[in-house]
């Protein structure tokens, strides 16, 4: 199983993540090219090279409008509409920079009508947009307010929509089975602000982080942006310790202060071997519903990720013939398909089942036959092995060579 394990041994900011994934991407120049492309006005992201503590890595830099805002961290852009302070911002837990209250505002209907305009994929929006839900609950929480009454600077501050945008990009490109991360490093202390003196985590990085582990240590400052909480929060299906992996690819995104400890997020990519998984079944009768519409709906669930949908007949009261609407989905989306499922299909009320799931290992290579090359998939865990080639490959060389599917498998010669 492709798995990515995030190593935040010194907190997470998003443009930490955003250098540490960027290193793991087949072509780290070309994917920076389109992110510069798709639509966020006036911003231009660059990656160089960054020694910490001996360590080479990437540093990602964001300029906006030939300005580099030297600001990730977002809690500090929210604010009420009506409080009218400054502002103070960090960047790569750096606290150094002051801005003077002056920039235009805005809410979550701002980040929403811009990130809607961004050509990149809809998932990268849905996932940016709820990265975004999130801080804005946390900053909600935080100052007593409701969330369409927290603003921030500058919609969101261009450079954050870039690092966000950035990390969802690169995760669906390099397309993890699994994202794993370590308990979070908070740092300890205090921050001030112009606000004033905050404690560490801020309360927005603490409540984003609710039932995720987390320390501080002996390093003073703010480690874990709610950013990086964030993003954290959203993609991590557990936090531990690193699993039994046979690594790929290790990527080091650096941040801008200097500690005693290098100060970056490590990436780690590589495969590990297929164990049980919590997943959830979602279950609903349906008797008002078409054949077509059913399929419909189903396959929009695959669409969105499911890990399975299917149907089963059943008989339901006064003798009707109904259907049950099974999907299965990671525990982590259970939300989302919920949602999903009163919403493409007429169901009043569903059923929740959580399970646990075992799993091979899959791949699919290619082999070549006395019919040409057929894709093979692959599986393996859990001291077996199995291999069974392509149904669409197979049939088309049976229509071909007009004989029968078992004629083609018995004569493709598959080994384990």
């Amino acid at each position: 199983m492709k798995t990515l394990y995030l190593e935040c041994n010194m907190g997470a900011a998003g443009d930490m993540l955003m250098a540490a994934l960027l290193e793991l991407h087949s072509d780290p120049d070309g994917f920076l090219h389109r992110l510069n492309h798709i639509g966020i006005p006036g911003v231009v992201v660059s990656a160089v090279e960054s020694v910490k503590c001996g360590i080479i890595g990437t540093h990602i830099t964001v300029l906006v409008n030939g300005q580099e805002e030297i600001t990730e961290d977002v809690h500090e852009h929210f604010h009420q509409m009506s409080a009218g302070h400054d502002h103070s911002h960090n960047h790569s837990h750096d606290h150094s920079h002051t801005h003077d209250g002056d920039h235009s505002h805005g809410g979550m209907h701002d980040i929403a009508h811009l990130i809607s305009h961004l050509d990149v994929p809809d998932k990268v929006k849905r996932d940016t947009l709820a990265v975004y839900q999130l801080i804005a609950e946390a900053e909600s929480c935080a100052h007593g307010v409701p969330v369409s009454e927290v603003h921030f600077h500058e919609v969101g501050n261009l450079d954050a929509v870039a690092d966000i945008v950035g990390v969802c990009m690169l995760l669906e490109e390099l397309a993890p089975e699994q994202i794993l991360a370590s308990p979070v490093h908070v740092g300890s202390g205090q921050v001030k602000c112009t606000h004033g003196i905050l404690p560490v985590p801020t309360p927005a990085t603490a409540y984003i982080l609710q039932g995720v582990p987390m320390y501080g240590g002996r390093i003073r400052g703010e480690l874990c942006t709610p950013t990086g909480a964030a993003l954290l929060r959203y993609f991590a299906t557990s936090f531990g310790d690193m699993p039994i992996m046979c690594l790929q690819k290790i990527g080091y995104g650096m941040g801008k202060k200097d500690f005693e400890s290098a100060n970056c997020v490590r990436a780690f990519v590589g495969e590990t071997e297929s164990h049980a998984k919590e997943v959830t079944e979602l279950i609903c009768n349906i008797d008002d519903m078409t054949p077509e519409s059913i399929a419909f709906a189903q396959q929009l669930l695959f669409d969105e990720g499911a890990l399975d949908v299917y149907t089963t007949a059943i008989g339901m009261k006064k003798g009707r013939t109904g259907i049950l609407f099974t999907c299965m989905c990671k525990s982590s989306e259970t939300e989302k398909f919920v949602s999903l499922i009163f919403k493409h299909t007429t169901t009043l009320g569903m059923r929740e089942t959580v399970s646990r799931r075992h799993t091979l290992s899959r791949e699919v290579g290619i082999a070549d036959t006395k019919y040409g090359p057929v894709r093979i998939k692959k599986s393996s865990g859990y001291g077996v092995a199995k291999v069974k080639p392509e149904y669409e490959d197979i049939a088309k060389i049976a229509r071909e060579n007009n004989i029968s599917l078992s004629d083609v498998i018995e004569g493709l010669s598959i080994e384990n």
